[in-house]
This record gives C-alpha cells, sequence and structure tokens, in this order.
C-alpha cells in the first residue's frame, strides 16, 4: 500500500510541466498576481513560489513563457485535501495552447493514463484523475490533487471556480487549429507550436523541417490521421511563405537527391506550408492534403486606401439595384392590375351574357338596345309603376 501510495504521489509531481532550471530566469511576479489569496470557497495555505519538479516538455524559449507561480489551496469545507494551482503566462493565447497540447500529447504516452475533455473550465480543459488542465487567455494552469484518491471531483470545481477569475482573451483555440481536417475531433489529439524546435519535439526524424523558419510569427499544428501525419504551419505574410517554400522545395530536391526521407506530400496553400509524413501511399496523402483549406481575413491597421472605392462600388451597386428593383414592381404591379381587372372582367361580362340569354326579346335593331316607340315590346306591370304626379 505504501509503494502504491508513493507512486501516486510521483505521478502527481510528474504531472507538473517544466524543469526548476527552466524557470531560473522567469519572472514570478506576473502569475502570482493571478494567484489570488481567496476565490469561491478555497482560500491559500501558502505565499506564491517558483513552480518546480517540472519535465522539459515545457521550454520558456519554446512557448514565450513570461511568467510561472504556483500556490497551494485547500476548501473550506474540506480542510483534509489540499490542491496547488500552478499558472504560466505566455506573450499570447497561442502559445498558452501550444502549452497545453504540448503536455496532453505528453500524458496520452504515459501508460495508464485516461484523459477526458471538460466543459466550461477556461476555453478548453482536460481532467485525468486527480487533476486538470486547462488553458484559458495567455494562461495555461494545472490543478493537481495532493492526494489523488481523494474528492477527485474537487479538482474540477477549484478549477472552474479559478477558471473564472482569469481573463479570457480571445475565447477560443487559434484559427488555424480549426484547419485541420475534421477539426472538432482532430483537436484532441492535435499539438500546437509557435517555434521549430517546439513542432520538432512532435515531428520527429524529419529533415526537411530544418528549412523551415518561424521569423515573422509562424504558428503551426500537427495531428495523426489513418493517412499519416499532418502538419500544417502559417506564416503571417505572402512573402514569407513563399521564401520558405522556396527553401522547403529546395530541401526536398537535395533529400531526394541523397536517397534520404522525404514528406510523403508537400504543397503550399495560400500561406500555409502543408506536410503528409509516414502515409501509405502518395496518393492518401494528397487526399489529405486537399482537404486544408487557406482563409484569411485581412484587417488594416489604419485608414483602409480603398474604403473610398468600395464605398462607390456598394453605392453604384445599390442604385442600379434599387432601380432595377423599382421597374420590375412596377411591372408587376401593371401586370397585376391587368390580371386582376381581366378577371373580373371576363367574369362580369360573362355573367351579363348568361343572363341576357335567359330572356329572348324581338328587335329590328340587330340586336342592339331600341326604345319601344312602337309598343311592340311588352309592358312592365303597371303595379310596379310609381303613380303618375298630380298635375
Amino acid at each position: 500500500m505504501r509503494v502504491a501510495y508513493f507512486a501516486k504521489l510521483f505521478l502527481i509531481a510528474s504531472f507538473l510541466l517544466l524543469s526548476t532550471s527552466a524557470f531560473a530566469d522567469v519572472p514570478i511576479k506576473e502569475a502570482a498576481q493571478s494567484l489570488p489569496d481567496q476565490f469561491s470557497d478555497f482560500h491559500a495555505l501558502s505565499a506564491a513560489q517558483i513552480p518546480s519538479g517540472f519535465t522539459e516538455v515545457q521550454r520558456a524559449q519554446d512557448y514565450g513563457i513570461t511568467s510561472a507561480a504556483t500556490r497551494y489551496y485547500r476548501r473550506e469545507t474540506n480542510p483534509l485535501a489540499s490542491y496547488h494551482v500552478t499558472v504560466l503566462k505566455a506573450q499570447s493565447d497561442s502559445e498558452a495552447y501550444a502549452l497545453l497540447t504540448a503536455q496532453l500529447s505528453a500524458l496520452r504516452g504515459q501508460s495508464g493514463v485516461s484523459l477526458s475533455k471538460l466543459e466550461g473550465v477556461g476555453t478548453v480543459g482536460f481532467a485525468k484523475p486527480g487533476a486538470v488542465l486547462f488553458f484559458k487567455g495567455v494562461n495555461f494552469v494545472i490543478v493537481s490533487a495532493t492526494i489523488l484518491d481523494r474528492a477527485p471531483d474537487e479538482s474540477i470545481l477549484i478549477a472552474r471556480s479559478f477558471a473564472e477569475t482569469l481573463d479570457a482573451g480571445a475565447g477560443e483555440i487559434p484559427p488555424l487549429a480549426m484547419h485541420l481536417p475534421a477539426w472538432e475531433t482532430a483537436q484532441e489529439r492535435a499539438v500546437y507550436a509557435v517555434s521549430l524546435s517546439g513542432l520538432q519535439m512532435f515531428v520527429r526524424n524529419q529533415s526537411v523541417l530544418d528549412a523551415v523558419s518561424f521569423e515573422g510569427g509562424a504558428e503551426a499544428v500537427t495531428a495523426k490521421y489513418e493517412q499519416g501525419q499532418l502538419v500544417i504551419i502559417e506564416f503571417q505574410t505572402p512573402q514569407l511563405a513563399a521564401d520558405n517554400d522556396a527553401r522547403i522545395g529546395q530541401r526536398i530536391a537535395e533529400l531526394r537527391a541523397q536517397k534520404q526521407a522525404v514528406p510523403s506530400a508537400y504543397r503550399r496553400v495560400g500561406n500555409y506550408a502543408v506536410f503528409v509524413f509516414d502515409a501509405p501511399s502518395e496518393q492518401a496523402a494528397n487526399g489529405l492534403i486537399v482537404q486544408v483549406k487557406y482563409e484569411k481575413v485581412v484587417q488594416w491597421l489604419g485608414e483602409d486606401p480603398h474604403r473610398f472605392e468600395r464605398a462607390n462600388r456598394f453605392w453604384l451597386n445599390m442604385s442600379g439595384s434599387l432601380i432595377i428593383n423599382t421597374i420590375k414592381a412596377t411591372a408587376l404591379a401593371i401586370l397585376l392590375c391587368l390580371g386582376i381587372g381581366g378577371v373580373f372582367g371576363s367574369v362580369i361580362f360573362a355573367r351579363r351574357r348568361a343572363q341576357a340569354a335567359l330572356h329572348e326579346q324581338y328587335t329590328d335593331a340587330g340586336g342592339m338596345v331600341r326604345l319601344n316607340l312602337d309598343e311592340l315590346v311588352a309592358q312592365p306591370a303597371p303595379t310596379r309603376l310609381l303613380p303618375p304626379g298630380d298635375e
């Protein structure tokens, strides 16, 4: 029993992410400010400290970590259990998301570790027995119970309560991750990267990636499919995409000449460099690449130089549409009036013809109306006439 107990404690300790040396030069102040003395019904047991006991999966230079801190908490209604909350602050939401996906990938590689996705805990959150990981805004957070078997659901409760104290940032995962084929399911196994070394940790032994430069803020996402491992690298400008595409093409040619491993398929899609590795065939790899669609929204930081042209085109299109729609409406109204008038006129005419056919009368005027001057037409009943007036 004692061996099992210490094994569980070791698993919790190894769950934390970074080595102490990796954070030797990372300030604690900003992250410590995100760890309040009390939130909900949890109160702190100690001051914020520099995180320790981490693995090398998370390195500050690979994920833009600007601050890191951890603090122990206890719930007032459950004084026997304590939890440590670790906050790693990154420079952007993308880097915080990259931290989360990197640790999830490391945990999936451990035997006996089960992960489940959580709803309502940060932007994206996952749980394992006795611990919760999530990211929200620029914050990557780990909540771990000091005793694994005690109150397993309480880790989720403290994580949800603590997440409510953090700024949401963009409030969504990076758009590049949504461009993975079948991204709703792929995101649970995807790994995000904001540096070349961070990407190469999860796409190993692929020399072609040495030709890629992440300068200018490039970001990447990778996920494994039945057709192979897909890697999408997004560059921020067409020029950066073109320069990297040229280097990648040259590198692939060099590797082929040296009879070394090359990607199963590669293609530039917009500002994306798309690779497929370890595919069963080139056809399967290309079938995966064609599912990647490049979509980009351009926003001007200052005044849009084309706003006058767009406004002029808008008014011309609107005026033209107004004139055309007016003509159409007028023509439709005329046709409608003629149609309704024709129907009513036809009905009235037919009815009067039918009434006239019931009373055959003599006429020598060719069917025309004539005066009854010769009294050949029967006179109306006298009883229906008005009496003569007094003279």
